[in-house]
C-alpha cells in the first residue's frame, strides 16, 4: 500500500513522504502570498484613503478633487509603511532612498489614474454627489491598483538576486530523479577506464 503519493506527508519513520513542489507551484505559491499580502495592505489603504476622502469632504470646502487627492497621499504614506514592514519585508532592503523615490514617482502615477477617473466623473460628466464620488474614487483606487502592484513589485520592492538564484537551484535540485543524478550523465563516482 503506497500511501505517501496520495496523501500528505507524515513525515515519520514510515517511509511516508511527500514530493518536492515543482517549481512552477512554488513560484505561484510566492506569488498568491505576495498578491495576499498586498491586498491586506491595499484594502487598509483604502479605508484610510476612503474615510480622510469623506472626511475631508464633509468638513472642508475643498473640492471633491482636491479632497481626494489630499486623501490619497495619506494613503500613500500608510501604504508604504505597510509595504516595506509587511508585504515586502524580505526584499533587498540596501537602496532605501532609490526605493522611497521610485514608491512616490510610482505612486504619483496611481494618484493621477486614480483621481483621474473622479475628476471625469466629476467634471466631464457632472456626476458629484457623496454616493457617485464614492463610487468613482473607488473605481479609480481599483484601477490605479493594478498599476501599483505590477509597478511596485517589478520596480520598488525588487527581490534579492541571491534568493532568486537559490529557488532556481531549489528548483532544479527538486526536479533531478531520486538518485540524485541528471539523467544521460554519469555519476562523477563512475569512472571510465
Amino acid at each position: 500500500m503506497e500511501l505517501g503519493s496520495k496523501g500528505g506527508s507524515t513525515g515519520g519513520s514510515d517511509g511516508l513522504h511527500t514530493p518536492p513542489k515543482s517549481a512552477v507551484r512554488r513560484r505561484f505559491d510566492q506569488f498568491a502570498a505576495e498578491v495576499a499580502k498586498f491586498g491586506a495592505v491595499g484594502t487598509a489603504g483604502l479605508l484610510v484613503n476612503l474615510l480622510v476622502f469623506n472626511l475631508v469632504r464633509g468638513t472642508t470646502d475643498l473640492p471633491v478633487v482636491r479632497a481626494s487627492v489630499t486623501a490619497t497621499v495619506v494613503a500613500i504614506c500608510s501604504n508604504y509603511i505597510g509595504f516595506r514592514y509587511f508585504t515586502y519585508r524580505d526584499r533587498d532592503k540596501s537602496g532605501r532612498t532609490k526605493e522611497l523615490t521610485l514608491f512616490l514617482l510610482f505612486s504619483a502615477v496611481g494618484l493621477v489614474i486614480e483621481n483621474g477617473v473622479l475628476y471625469a466623473a466629476t467634471y466631464g460628466f457632472g456626476l458629484d454627489s457623496p454616493l457617485q464620488s464614492n463610487v468613482f474614487k473607488f473605481v479609480g483606487i481599483g484601477v490605479a491598483t493594478l498599476f501599483r502592484f505590477w509597478s511596485y513589485r517589478t520596480w520598488v520592492f525588487r527581490t534579492l538576486p541571491a534568493r532568486e538564484a537559490v529557488a532556481s537551484a531549489e528548483s532544479f535540485l527538486d526536479e533531478l530523479p531520486e538518485g540524485g543524478t541528471i539523467p544521460g550523465r554519469r555519476d562523477q563516482r563512475q569512472r571510465v577506464g
